[in-house]
């Protein structure tokens, strides 16, 4: 009773005046502490030993059995914890590490909470995972673009890495596709990645372009560049196109579909041999394909969220030698084999 008597009256105070668990059960654990000290300190046959039971056993055989109690709810919880799949996220919804992510678009008053759950259910196509690619792909990944899509035939090659900012040096002789993906997820886990290692076909371009909504071209060459032109205008799918030389890029969004142009309403036919020389011919400087693909990732974002003007109807020919830049009006051909009138 003298220890029992104690305990009751401390369990009762929590309970009436509503004081913290562990200072309630901490207080009974010393008055449990006490009773056994007290068998283990004084002589035997002491009259306070005598008085609460005379054997530190009787006392210590409670604290076993709730400690082999806990050990078995503990055991018990961790296996269901294993056992158990993780609860799926909700469609559309976004965990607390994403909202600690996106904070600064979710406070852009021209993105905000809305606009960051439209580049989170946005599926975006990128031909090409080399100069333009490498910046494009991972400020998509980086904004939460939902689903990015790469294809690209091509292999990491040490005369990339001068330029190709996604790929590394330890992943030279690996496909783009794959080392572009490796960067996307270590950059945002939040975000599903599609690789398409092989060329873009005309026979498969128009079924594929069908899966996403937007398409973003970084190809190196005319031929590709038609193909995709034409793939996407029969798709109605918006295109962002660029390309970039030594020291200039340019940039435009072609639309046919909400009433600007195609591409091959604006370059109409391919240029003279020599003209327009690949940068394995004329060079390029290392920043200029991080300058026109980081404006192909802004682009994307805002034309999935719907901020300011993009850049439909016009061409963005920036000059990096000189630090200019400047835009032309470009308008649809009513004569285009693409998206004319025939």
């Amino acid at each position: 009773m003298i220890i029992l008597v104690p305990a009751v009256m401390l369990l009762a105070a929590g309970w009436i005046f509503g004081l913290p668990r562990r200072l309630v059960w901490g207080g009974v654990a010393l008055l449990w502490a006490a009773a056994i000290l007290a068998h283990l300190l004084l002589p035997e046959g002491h009259a306070l030993v005598l008085a609460i039971g005379g054997d530190w056993r009787a006392w210590a055989l409670p604290v076993v059995i709730a400690a082999l109690v806990l050990a078995y709810r503990a055991g018990l919880g961790a296996l269901r914890r294993r056992a158990l799949p993780a609860a799926a996220p909700v469609a559309g919804a976004f965990s607390a590490a994403e909202l600690d992510r996106y904070a600064r678009h979710i406070v852009l008053r021209e993105v905000g909470g809305p606009g960051q759950k439209k580049l989170k259910a946005a599926k975006v196509l990128v031909v090409g995972a080399g100069g333009l690619g490498s910046p494009a792909l991972l400020y998509l990944a980086a904004a939460g673009v939902g689903m990015i899509g790469v294809i690209d035939d091509d292999s990491v090659s040490n005369s990339n890495l001068q330029r190709q900012i996604i790929h590394t040096d330890a992943r030279i002789g690996e496909a783009k596709v794959a080392s572009a993906a490796a960067a996307m997820k270590a950059l945002n886990p939040f975000v599903t990645v599609r690789t398409y290692n092989r060329r873009l076909g005309a026979e498969e371009a128009e079924a594929l372009f069908a899966d996403y909504d937007l398409i973003l071209d970084g190809s190196d060459n005319f031929d590709t560049r038609y193909l995709v032109n034409a793939a996407c205008v029969a798709a109605g799918k918006p295109l962002i196109s660029a390309a970039i030389t030594q020291w200039e890029g340019q940039i435009g969004l072609y639309d046919p579909a909400r009433g600007g142009p195609c591409y091959q309403c604006v370059f109409p036919e391919r240029p003279a041999p020599g003209l327009a020389p690949s940068c394995a011919e004329a060079g390029v400087i290392a920043p200029l394909p991080g300058v026109i693909g980081s404006l192909m990732a802004l682009e994307a974002v805002k034309l999935i969220t719907g901020a300011g003007a993009v850049l439909r109807g016009e061409l963005l020919i920036w000059d990096g030698l000189w630090g200019e830049s400047r835009k032309l009006s470009v308008k649809r051909r009513a004569d285009c084999p693409v998206c004319g009138n025939h």
